[in-house]
């Protein structure tokens, strides 16, 4: 697809509930969709071809009107291993469209993350392919803050970091930056953005966070990430806020090890204030950081602890969808945890999506862990619905 194309996302959410119908219950005859339903910001693209029906499953969606589905009816559909699946998020090889296209095929997963420099997939409508594979349409995300963190500025132009954003533009600037950059992913068929970073920082530019962050004033920084989170949903992405509860002031680089950060009373302080009010920044995720929090999670990482993802919802009343930082690249994780064992841990704690760098092993041994796990019940059933319910939101697909 060319850069400036227009995306093809012509009755989205109306195609992506027909899909659902028939890939999760019996479809046959006339697939023809009647009516037009609003698409959220992660509605899957319209690629033209009808979508392929899968065998029947044992219950069905309720006979509403593919605009209407109700998230609730969605899930009640899906037999528990298609639940967990739209819960897992793994890193793709995006030099080979058609191995990421037979993953999405066989596993079903809830989204992908091209987290490298490689661009096969993002161009020639090379996505296209990999959502034909899908029975409910896959969220694809990237990181694209600008600076030393983006991923398209060898197809669309370079951005600056955010440091320098805030020091040379206005907020208002910065949020048609994040529209203009918005448009040009969700044209290449992403609808993801892993950003804005929110984390309030004065390190170096060239450290862990450093010019990633926007500014060492944490009203600053809130609001400038506030102007390119609209930007960016502006443009049809969805923003994801990180890395709660606060990365700009901890002890080093969890790629690495482990991270602590200041006690939580100054998080509070300062770190968690581009949280404040998180309704006002309309529909974002947010990403939860591999960081032990004095206070709060003890010896663990806050993406693996309860007391984090309790923090963010009961504190800062956050109701959207809520994912990890990588468990399979970081050796804050990787050094304590099989990657399946951490996916369960973060799921348990409340994490509603699972990020990890992976081979395509990996990712049929996680989805065999967490049915499992939920078979147990050492993963609650009643979490996950509640998780794939958000996620499925998340995307567009159907209405809370």
């Amino acid at each position: 697809m060319k850069a400036h194309a227009r995306p093809r996302w012509s009755t989205a959410g109306a195609v992506s509930a027909l899909t659902l119908i028939c890939a999760l219950s019996a479809c046959s005859g006339d697939r023809s969709v009647s009516g037009t339903a609003t698409s959220g910001p992660l509605a899957a693209p319209s690629t033209g071809s009808s979508p392929q029906a899968a065998p029947p499953a044992s219950t069905s969606p309720s006979q509403t009107a593919p605009g209407q589905l109700t998230c609730a009816s969605a899930v009640s559909a899906m037999d528990p291993r298609a639940r967990v699946a739209q819960l897992v998020v793994p890193g793709v090889n995006a030099g080979d469209p058609a191995a990421v296209a037979e993953l999405v095929r066989t596993q079903q997963v809830g989204g992908i993350f091209v987290g490298d420099k490689k661009t096969t997939l993002l161009q020639n409508d090379a996505l296209d392919g990999v959502q034909r594979a899908a029975k409910i349409p896959v969220s694809v995300a990237v990181d694209e803050e600008g600076g030393r963190v983006q991923r398209i500025d060898d197809l669309d132009g370079s951005l600056p970091s955010a440091r320098q954003l805030a020091a040379s533009k206005t907020p208002d600037e910065v949020r048609a930056i994040g529209e203009q950059r918005g448009k040009q992913l969700r044209a290449r068929g992403v609808t993801v953005d892993y950003a804005p970073d929110a984390d309030v920082s004065d390190e170096p530019d060239d450290a862990v966070i450093g010019d990633r962050s926007y500014s060492p004033d944490p009203e600053k920084a809130r609001q400038y990430a506030m102007a390119f989170a609209e930007g960016l949903r502006a443009g049809g992405v969805q923003p994801v806020l990180k890395h709660f509860p606060g990365h700009g002031h901890g002890s080093g680089d969890s790629h690495r090890g482990t991270v602590t950060t200041p006690p939580l009373d100054q998080l509070r302080r300062v770190d968690l204030v581009p949280y404040r009010d998180i309704s006002e920044y309309g529909q974002v995720g947010v990403m939860v950081g591999h960081l032990e929090v004095p206070g709060l999670t003890g010896d663990e990482p806050a993406s693996l602890a309860p007391e984090a993802y309790q923090l963010l919802r009961n504190e800062f009343h956050f109701t959207g969808p809520v994912i990890t930082d990588d468990l399979g690249g970081m050796k804050a994780i990787t050094d304590r945890f099989a990657l399946p064992d951490a996916v369960v841990k973060a799921l348990q704690a409340g994490a509603d999506q699972a990020l990890f760098s992976s081979g395509h092993n990996d990712v049929k041994a996680v989805v065999d862990r967490l049915q499992r796990a939920v078979e147990s019940g050492e993963l609650p059933a009643a979490q996950v619905t509640a998780s794939v319910e958000r996620v499925l939101a998340g995307k567009g697909f159907c209405r809370p």
